[in-house]
């Protein structure tokens, strides 16, 4: 479903690329429907700068990011913006909920962008919030919810325009064992059960094997690759 193909990226020093600092140096990967790749490597490697190219949050330097053989970095800025809405959902360590909105407009939000009225995705919403198990914080503010709670908002957030992929960079970073564990098993069951692609950025290297595919990054190239065999 999802293909990079010889993706680069440079930071330019100042207005030059020429010597500028060179972060991916050609990584190629394809992620199947329903699929969870973790990716790994050292601080520093180049995981959450690939995580953002993937999901087109930054342009690569060459190379081509394709979902379902469609060329997003072929569109304008505008095109790509409306693509991500409604194609890619985003998790990050820290959960960036809207401390003015309640759990219930925060998942909604991605909708509201779109164009949605709240009315119009009212049982969407709350169909989310009973899938990650806070649906009786939905009128909560998000600084009352624990961090766990937190964090499983903002996977509902992101599950909220049906993405074709979810990406996650350190899901569970900033969680003690138990909420990262049930993080985990949270992302694990929406992914078998929605048929959800996950792709995710972890050091947490017991979760990373139990997804269908590892890449670990070493100096910005692909060092190794693990797939899990599901027999």
């Amino acid at each position: 479903m999802i293909q990079a193909k010889n993706i680069t990226k440079t930071f330019p020093i100042g207005n030059s690329l020429a010597n500028g600092r060179e972060v991916l140096k050609g990584i190629d990967l394809e992620i199947g429907k329903g699929e969870i790749a973790a990716i790994v490597g050292a601080s520093g490697a180049g995981k959450s700068t690939l995580l953002h190219i993937l999901g087109t949050l930054d342009r690569p330097t060459s190379g081509q990011v394709l979902y379902e053989n469609l060329d997003v970095f072929a569109f304008g800025d505008d095109r790509l913006s409306a693509f991500r809405n409604q194609h890619i959902g985003f998790v990050f360590q820290f959960h960036h909920l809207l401390p003015e909105f309640n759990v219930f407009e925060n998942v909604a939000m991605p909708a509201l962008i779109r164009g949605k009225k709240l009315t119009d995705v009212r049982h969407r919403v709350h169909e989310l919030l009973k899938s990650v198990g806070v649906d009786d914080r939905a009128l909560s503010r998000p600084n009352s919810l624990s961090g766990g709670e937190q964090q499983r908002v903002a996977v509902a957030r992101a599950l909220m325009n049906e993405p074709k992929v979810v990406l996650a960079d350190e899901p569970s970073g900033n969680l003690d064992t138990k909420n990262a564990l049930q993080l985990h098993e949270l992302i694990w069951e929406l992914s078998r059960r929605l048929e959800q692609t996950f792709i995710i950025v972890t050091h947490n290297e017991a979760f990373a094997n139990r997804a269908d595919e590892v890449l670990r990054i070493v100096d910005g190239q692909v060092a190794g690759k693990k797939i899990r065999d599901k027999s």
